[in-house]
């Protein structure tokens, strides 16, 4: 992976996460760095769910694949706030 996949990687992920962030409701005390991380994570798997379905490239932009991005980082932004929020209780 070259530096141009890597900054794609960084991008894609950034905004699938706020994307993700979006989708969960309530205030997620998560930083930028985190989301980003999650986002990323959530676009590899994403995509991973996408070909077990049969979703293939179509050149254009991939709804379903997209969807299966959301919700994953929705997921994980969930998870990831809210193992946050049980540390800092008492």
């Amino acid at each position: 992976m070259g530096i141009s996949g890597i900054i794609s990687a960084i991008v894609i992920g950034a905004i699938i996460g706020a994307l993700g962030r979006l989708v969960v409701r309530g205030r997620q005390n998560i930083s930028i760095l985190v989301t980003i991380l999650v986002g990323i994570v959530a676009a590899l798997l994403g995509t991973w769910v996408a070909s077990l379905f049969g979703v293939e490239d179509t050149g254009g932009i991939d709804w379903l694949e997209l969807v299966f991005q959301i919700v994953l980082a929705a997921v994980g932004v969930s998870l990831v706030a809210g193992m946050g929020s049980r540390k800092q209780q008492p």
